[in-house]
């Protein structure tokens, strides 16, 4: 079956106890995620959301592994945007690897399709919420409050 696939590693400097906490606290992922958070017990096999500001679901799916503070892997299905939500559920594997100072977040996304709309999507937006959660991890703040500014002229 033809797979779609999206990788995206950083380096961060923070212990990966930090980080994994940061990666599962629903209140601290507000200040990175654009004020969205996810919802879960973080065990295997338990449900997992992540809901807007508004409480709005815009993707569900389950825990599948779960090994603080090294691994976790979580599937999901987009639930807003009809074309989204009609690829089926993706899989996104996050790990986590002292290195030095720093903890190597590795964040691989994949579908069982190709091409893939919503592969397309959270490799735009990974980006975005990576580069807010190392900066807030880092220096205290974040680097982007709105996920799509408007474009200067």
């Amino acid at each position: 079956m033809a797979r779609s696939t999206y990788v995206y590693v950083t380096y961060i400097r923070t212990t990966p106890e930090k980080l994994w906490s940061a990666l599962t606290d629903a209140e601290f992922m507000k200040q990175y995620w654009f004020g969205m958070h996810c919802e879960s017990e973080w065990t295997a096999g338990s449900p997992w959301k992540l809901v807007s500001s508004t409480g709005a679901v815009f993707d569900a799916g389950e825990i599948v592994a779960a090994e603080p503070p090294r691994r976790l892997v979580i599937r999901w299905q987009h639930q807003n945007k009809p074309e989204l939500k009609e690829e089926g559920p993706s899989l996104c594997t996050m790990e986590l690897e002292a290195v030095g100072t720093a903890v190597k977040l590795s964040i691989t996304h994949t579908i069982e399709r190709e091409p893939s709309t919503l592969i397309t999507a959270v490799s735009g937006g990974w980006p975005k919420i990576l580069s807010n959660l190392k900066s807030l991890l880092e220096t205290g703040s974040v680097v982007l409050s709105d996920p799509y500014p408007a474009q200067a002229a």
